[in-house]
């Protein structure tokens, strides 16, 4: 035996005792026995709120159909198990000679951004080697025996992939605690205390979520909105039912004649882009001479229930750049929106042009679709049968919890927002680290009943805002392609709620000019990418030209080391004027005072 294999052998010395494992665990189950009892007294079975009261995911039917066309193709079927086969076969093959000391390459290799076997164990001990390929070896043969099933129609096909990698994911080893060896040597080295404290964690947490689990990403003490979040300096100066608007104070000792005003999406906070001064695209625009704007949208609940899509282009877009160019005196604004603030964005702007209204001088859009054909993986949550079921809910509330939302974003990347968070809060019994995009990815807020089913049927289901007339707002049909403002479209090559290849539908749809920018990673970090000369982060694409297809516009476009901020820059100056404008300082304009300081207090209204 070689020495390599005998450190092996050594080190697997240092896992468990089976019959010290069963004390600990033993001792663990007795300590657990009462915190397990004093949660189910303070959450009785059939209570509102208790264990058990989850929703469906309502996949029952394309799973139905998915196994009747797998019954209709027998001979497809016993080659994926003769496929799946063969490839233990090799699997043991190697586990074996490595077992006699000898060496054999993988059989399969975990995708380089796959961080559930980071532990060298993984690869160093034969048997948890073993476990790992298996897996994936598993994991694999379901994704490919699914997506191959024939005579699917294209979204009952992308609901089965999409849920069969759900599962998948659930039943990785790195989520159980004896096939897990990161966790099996911290529950030896703490003799257990781990899993007291994750179970501590995991009742802190459905205690939390009133019965239901409530996964803590980040340590919710660690931050204030206004303290060391969202604290570019600002005023307040404008506010309807629907959102505040908020002036930064200039930092230049001359601003650009135009000013901008950026629109959010309204399911999540204004403050991604305002997390820290380091990564603030607020602060970095407002250093750059511009005289920034930003909505902030309310948190609303029952009371706002009837407010409609309309609403929010009445009382936010519309309301928000009528005050900036009187707070400004300036005929036009620049306007950035920003996901679901760019479908608004958009809609406001068609509006606009059908009423020849021409006070937005150039539009800017971060990962925004405004077709909705190929949505994406947020997509299989959409049918009518889902969407009835939402309906339901939301107008018996009056809106859709913010928490309901967040959860279906988070199972886009399960891996890395649920999973990850089980090992280390639950199976490792350690606190969430403190992170600011987390915190404010937990920072969820609601929809109005009416808005959001009208954004749902009208965006998604129905694919109605790409359709010239499609769509009536304020009793006026509009249409994307009479839109004649420039325009700047950033997406980003990794993005799972915003695919970039349907968001390059822009350029053949708008009439007026169109600059497109692709930046790498994804819908947050994609555009939360600022400029860093000395160690640059993400970088971005571009092309002169917009030709029919994306991929056509990939294969010519250029690649830009880092931020795609100082490119957008550069675009936004010829649409903002000459930097000769003295400074516009919050609450000096006539009728628009000081109304309170930035962030104002719509954000601070947090769903506990």
């Amino acid at each position: 035996m070689s020495d390599k294999t005998s450190d092996k052998t050594e080190g697997q010395k240092d896992w468990p005792d089976p019959v010290e494992f069963s004390r600990q665990f033993g001792q663990i189950a007795e300590r657990s026995q009462k915190l397990v009892t004093d949660f189910l007294n303070k959450h009785p079975a059939g209570a509102e709120g208790a264990l058990g009261h989850g929703d469906p995911l309502n996949v029952g039917a394309a799973f139905l159909e998915m196994t009747h066309r797998m019954m209709t193709n027998p001979a497809g079927m016993m080659q994926a198990q003769v496929n799946l086969w063969q490839n233990y076969v090799n699997l043991w093959t190697a586990t074996t000679h490595r077992m006699l000391g000898g060496e054999a390459a993988p059989v399969i290799h975990p995708e380089k951004t796959d961080n559930r076997f980071r532990d060298e164990a993984w690869n160093e001990n034969a048997l948890f080697d073993y476990i790992k390929q298996s897996y994936l070896l598993t994991a694999r043969w379901m994704q490919e025996t699914v997506g191959e099933v024939e005579g699917l129609d294209p979204k009952t096909a992308k609901k089965v992939d999409f849920y069969t990698k759900q599962f998948a994911d659930a039943l990785a080893p790195s989520n159980f605690l004896l096939t897990n060896p990161t966790v099996l040597r911290e529950t030896l080295d703490s003799k257990g205390e781990n899993l007291v404290r994750g179970l501590e964690n995991l009742l802190s947490d459905l205690e939390k979520g009133e019965g239901r689990l409530k996964i803590s990403m980040t340590d919710a003490e660690a931050f204030e909105v206004g303290v060391n979040i969202a604290t570019t300096p600002g005023k307040v100066v404008f506010q309807t039912e629907l959102m505040q608007l908020i002036q930064y104070e200039p930092t230049t000792e001359k601003v650009y004649k135009t000013p901008l005003v950026i629109v959010p999406p309204w399911i999540n906070k204004y403050y991604i882009l305002d997390l820290r001064a380091k990564n603030s695209f607020i602060k970095w625009a407002v250093d750059q001479g511009l005289t920034v704007f930003v909505v902030s949208w309310v948190n609303p609940d029952h009371k706002l229930a009837q407010k409609t899509f309309e609403h929010y282009m009445t009382e936010g877009t519309l309301a928000a750049i009528d005050a900036v160019l009187k707070i400004t005196g300036e005929p036009q604004t620049n306007i950035i929106g920003y996901c679901l603030g760019g479908t608004l964005t958009a809609s406001t702007l068609a509006y606009m042009a059908a009423k020849k209204d021409e006070r937005v001088k150039s539009a800017t859009f971060f990962t925004t679709m405004i077709d909705f054909e190929e949505a994406g993986e947020l997509s299989v949550f959409i049918d009518e049968e889902q969407l009835k079921a939402l309906e339901e809910r939301m107008n018996d509330r009056g809106y859709l919890e913010g928490s309901e939302m967040a959860t279906t974003f988070n199972m886009l990347r399960a891996n890395d927002l649920i999973w990850s968070f089980v090992v280390n809060n639950y199976l490792m019994g350690k606190d969430p680290f403190p992170f600011d995009l987390l915190y404010w990815n937990s920072d969820s807020t609601r929809m109005p009943a009416a808005m959001h089913s009208f954004y749902l049927r009208k965006m998604y289901l129905e694919n109605k805002l790409i359709e010239p007339n499609g769509i009536t707002l304020c009793d006026t049909p509009i249409d994307l392609t009479r839109v004649e403002v420039p325009i700047c479209v950033l997406s980003t090559r990794e993005d799972h709620i915003a695919p970039w290849k349907s968001t390059y539908a822009a350029t053949q749809t708008y009439k007026g000019p169109v600059k497109f920018i692709l930046a790498a990673s994804g819908h947050i970090a994609g555009v939360v990418n600022p400029p860093n000369p000395e160690k640059p982060k993400y970088s971005h694409w571009t092309n002169t030209k917009n030709p029919a297809t994306p991929d056509e516009w990939f294969d010519t476009a250029t690649e830009h080391p880092g931020s795609w901020w100082p490119e957008w820059l550069k675009w936004i100056k010829k649409h903002s004027g000459r930097k000769q404008t003295a400074p516009r300082i919050p609450g000096t304009a006539e009728n628009y005072p000081v109304i309170e300081d930035a962030p104002g207090s719509y954000v601070k209204a947090r769903i506990t």
